[in-house]
């Protein structure tokens, strides 16, 4: 039966409204986690904001249970890997050696990124605009790599090094997206998302508690997990992250792209660089140099063009 014409519309709104809410919370992510990181370890931030983020979607993973066959687990773990542990560890460690202004225009190349993944290996055609506005995105990238190193701000210093991480933590980002799409051809995006969220943080916990445990065999000087000097900013950034730029955000997203074409909901993926941007200026008191603002242009500007580019409807991926 089709749907009323004003229904779809309606929902066409809604699902537009779900996406640019999903970007502007993952764009506050780098600020939320600047705060936690000023009273503890990246790797003791990044294990408190996913268990945050699980108690956020422990109910969908109880009430959407699924038998995965052995190659979808492996393909779900290596996921779970790749988009969790690696990449939050190593987008969090480059935050620490940089500000969120940098950190945040280096994720504007994200949209531009995962079209020339999905080029070369999902086997999806690249135009000679695409291809321009990857030249332009990467240009701009180098621009704010090479403007970091000699900008100072109030308090933190953006380095070369820090800003390194962060696009290699995006390279492992888009793996992490181009195997959660393929489990996503056989389960629902949220029964993706809440198993890869439930087995990452799983090995979040390994990675950061295993040497703890194993200090008494092995007489490793380990820090111990903060908890009682933990001041309550700090806590509250982290449930903020865990919560509302982790968990909410995927609920969000996937429910959007259910109602509008994921071609058009790219865009809002751009709202997050330019808030985190905002933030760090606004409220860190970070300044960026001509170089990393003329970067963050282009980066901007070539993702926006590539994503709202295109004149064929693409239609809502739907998995139930």
């Amino acid at each position: 039966m089709t749907e009323p014409a004003p229904s779809r519309r309606s929902f066409r709104f809604l699902g537009y409204g779900a996406c640019a809410l999903a970007g502007t919370l993952w764009g506050t992510g780098f600020f939320f986690g600047r705060l936690a990181l000023n009273e503890m370890s990246v790797e003791h931030m990044v294990l408190y904001r996913f268990v945050f983020a699980t108690l956020g979607m422990l109910p969908a993973a109880l009430r959407n249970r699924v038998r995965l066959t052995g190659s979808e687990l492996r393909t779900l773990l290596l996921a779970a890997a790749f988009g969790i542990p690696i990449q939050f560890l190593l987008q969090f460690h480059g935050l620490a050696l940089t500000t969120v202004s940098h950190a945040s225009l280096m994720v504007g190349a994200m949209p531009v990124l995962l079209a020339t993944a999905a080029a070369l290996f999902a086997g999806e055609s690249l135009d000679w605009f695409g291809w321009l506005a990857l030249c332009a995105s990467t240009a701009g990238a180098a621009l704010v790599v090479l403007g970091g190193s000699r900008v100072s701000t109030g308090r933190e210093t953006p380095s070369l090094a820090g800003d390194l991480l962060v696009i290699i933590s995006l390279i492992t980002a888009l793996a992490w997206i181009l195997l959660s799409k393929k489990l996503m051809q056989s389960h629902s995006p949220v029964v993706v998302s809440a198993y890869t969220i439930l087995s990452g943080t799983a090995m979040l916990v390994l990675l950061v508690l295993g040497p703890q445990w194993l200090s008494p065999w092995t007489h490793w000087r380990v820090e111990s997990m903060p908890f009682a000097r933990v001041s309550l900013t700090a806590w509250i950034a982290l449930a903020v992250s865990g919560l509302l730029c982790t968990a909410t955000t995927t609920f969000l997203w996937n429910w959007g792209i259910h109602h509008v074409p994921a071609s058009r909901a790219g865009v809002f993926l751009n709202i997050e660089p330019a808030l985190g941007s905002l933030l760090g200026v606004e409220l860190l008191g970070e300044r960026l140099g001509p170089y990393a603002w003329l970067g963050g242009v282009l980066i901007l500007g070539a993702a926006v063009a590539l994503t709202v580019r295109g004149n064929e409807e693409e239609p809502a991926i739907i998995l139930e």
